[in-house]
């Protein structure tokens, strides 16, 4: 009885620790003290600048929303069998969607088939899949990213000249089809233009790029133009014209943004990057992903944009976050 002075003490320390847990949801929960929704989010690859960034679009909007983010994915942008084994694993510990961005259009279709039949919705973004099963698609309208290129790359050839455009992977839905708005936006408004190829493929990494990127090099030396679809192919062809000495001689054009691009931009050794906005991406992805888990009706479709960064708008603020934005906050 001689503590019973303490008890209304006792009771607003309660309270206070009560408002504050409330403020500040632990790990693992969310703001009203429920176990927190666990949301998957899987990305064609982990290596690459452009992933990192959804990645941080997702833990900003999984903090918001106090969501559990589960980020995994294969190291290797063409390693299809363990991006599949990634979704198996995700499906099997129980979560409660998918985010998946996948690296092929039909690879993926039977195992997110299965995460449906399981009860896990499915939410793909960045790339397109050759199925309607998914609850939205969240990317770039790559098609009008590659019509973008081919107007930036032949108004600087005064729309003539010899251009390659060097792809990136069989599969991939985003980079084919900023490789059809190439070409066809070329061949339609730049009747001028002629592509000396169009045939070959950089791959999944900086190396196979670059290795591809020299043999074309070696193969058309009167080149005027070239056009690359994405982070990896654009650095392996810059890497090749470094070497070769013919690092802004030639115009270029390429896909994505890195502080190592950006550094080549300002150097005028590329003349336009094609931008997407990924942590736009990320956090969309999330955010409509709960919507819908709140049985909210959600957009089947949304398109996250595309910027066109030049030495002359190189440094627009809005160029710039894009080119090289500041994910310490939500990458710790």
């Amino acid at each position: 009885m001689k503590f019973d002075h303490l008890l209304p003490l006792a009771f607003l320390l309660a309270v206070c620790c009560t408002g504050a847990c409330e403020r500040e949801p632990r790990a693992g929960q969310n703001p009203t003290g429920a176990a927190a929704r666990r949301i998957a989010v899987i990305p064609k690859g982990t290596t690459h600048e452009f992933w990192k960034s959804i990645h941080a679009g997702a833990n900003k909007a999984g903090a918001e929303l106090g969501v559990e983010i589960l980020w995994n994915g294969p190291q290797r942008e063409d390693d299809r069998d363990d991006q599949i084994k990634v979704v198996e694993d995700f499906i099997s510990g129980g979560v409660d969607a998918i985010v998946v961005a996948p690296l092929d259009d039909r690879a993926l279709v039977p195992v997110l088939k299965d995460a449906v039949r399981e009860g896990i919705p499915v939410l793909v973004c960045d790339s397109g899949l050759d199925w309607d099963g998914y609850v939205s698609f969240i990317a770039t309208d790559n098609y009008k990213g590659g019509a973008l290129a081919a107007r930036r790359l032949g108004d600087l050839l005064g729309g003539k000249g010899q251009v390659v455009m060097m792809r990136y992977q069989e599969g991939s839905a985003s980079t084919m089809k900023r490789e059809a708005g190439f070409l066809e936006t070329l061949a339609e408004s730049y009747p001028g233009v002629e592509i000396v190829s169009s045939n070959q493929y950089g791959g999944a990494t900086t190396e196979t790029s670059y290795s591809t990127a020299e043999n074309l090099l070696i193969s058309h030396r009167q080149l005027d133009g070239i056009f690359c679809p994405n982070e990896s192919t654009t650095f392996g062809m810059l890497r090749a014209l470094q070497d070769a000495g013919r690092a802004g001689q030639v115009r270029y054009v390429g896909f994505d943004g890195s502080d190592k691009l950006a550094e080549a931009l300002g150097r005028g050794e590329i003349d336009g990057l094609v931008l997407q906005n990924p942590f736009l991406m990320g956090e969309l992805s999330v955010k409509t992903m709960v919507a819908h888990l709140d049985g909210e009706s959600v957009q089947q479709r949304i398109d996250t944009g595309a910027r066109v960064a030049t030495p002359e708008n190189l440094n627009d603020p809005e160029i710039r976050a894009l080119l090289s934005p500041d994910l310490s906050e939500w990458l710790r």
